[in-house]
């Protein structure tokens, strides 16, 4: 089928969402379907010009299945080709929450933090230095911090909402450190401590299969950029009566990173009475 006769059906079978009669408009609801991202669109201008409430209501019910599953193809494409990039890992959860999100906007406000990062960098810094340059820019500059009075709130953990009122979540604030910093080609990671997500700062050495021997120091970006050492870990194990284990100290992948987010959102939307959003969250769980 060509484009031109594509969209002409399309158009077509848009026509007949007023369909009365239910057997047939479910065939008509099929095939609108089959199109797949390509009637998002068309669909959504429709939505606008229609009064027919009938015809909205059918209409919002087929882009939201549109919606969903087009995040979720975009999910496994991201889990398989593009775990490296953090930032569209970020969007991507962010989106089960907030389906029009626009990434660019995302990517601008990004790129404005990043770049005050850079230029208060210099190549004589030391790790330690550079944190502090971190820290100053993301929570004395851009005001960034805790939301420790509402620490589940789910708006914590959408990037969206994340960045427009600079109130995180440990995770969150973990993240966009981690997005920022490598960015910038500082290696800065993720750790996946039991309820408690940490960042590492590791060797230019340990950037490849990295041991404990790499990490120069943690530190914790839910607590301002505070930095301390694996005994410290240790002593927090202990207190949490966890077994020890190397991932406890070691950096994780950016696939495990969102993950944690994942499951932290659904905990999150339970929490405040939202479990009708976690719908979509447990579906992009099934593609790990």
């Amino acid at each position: 089928m060509n484009l031109q006769t594509g969209n002409t059906r399309l158009a077509a079978l848009i026509n007949l969402l007023d369909e009365p009669d239910e057997k047939a408009f479910r065939l008509v609801q099929e095939q609108l379907f089959s199109f797949g991202a390509d009637a998002l669109g068309p669909m959504e201008k429709s939505l606008e010009n229609t009064l027919d409430p009938v015809v909205q209501e059918r209409i919002r019910h087929i882009i939201g299945k549109l919606n969903r599953e087009n995040l979720y193809v975009e999910f496994v494409n991201w889990l398989s080709l593009e775990s490296d990039n953090l930032l569209k890992g970020f969007i991507l959860v962010s989106k089960t929450q907030y389906p029009s999100m626009d990434e660019s906007v995302i990517a601008l406000q990004i790129e404005k933090i990043r770049m005050d990062i850079w230029l208060e960098l210099n190549e004589n810094l030391t790790a330690m230095e550079t944190v502090k340059v971190l820290n100053h820019i993301i929570f004395d500059v851009h005001k960034f911090t805790g939301n420790k009075n509402e620490i589940s709130a789910p708006e914590n953990s959408c990037i969206n909402t994340f960045l427009e009122s600079r109130q995180g979540s440990p995770l969150s604030l973990g993240v966009l450190f981690i997005i920022l910093a490598q960015k910038l080609g500082l290696p800065v990671y993720g750790v996946n401590l039991p309820q408690h997500f940490i960042l590492a700062y590791l060797t230019e050495s340990g950037l490849k299969d990295p041991v404990e021997e790499d990490v120069l120091f943690y530190f914790n970006p839910f607590n301002r950029g505070t930095v301390f050492t694996r005994r410290e870990i240790d002593l927090f194990i202990k207190q949490m009566r966890f077994q020890p284990e190397k991932s406890f100290f070691l950096p994780c992948t950016h696939a495990e990173i969102i993950r944690r987010l994942i499951n932290f959102l659904i905990y999150s939307n339970n929490q405040s009475g939202s479990s009708d959003k976690t719908e979509d969250l447990e579906n992009l769980l099934t593609a790990f």
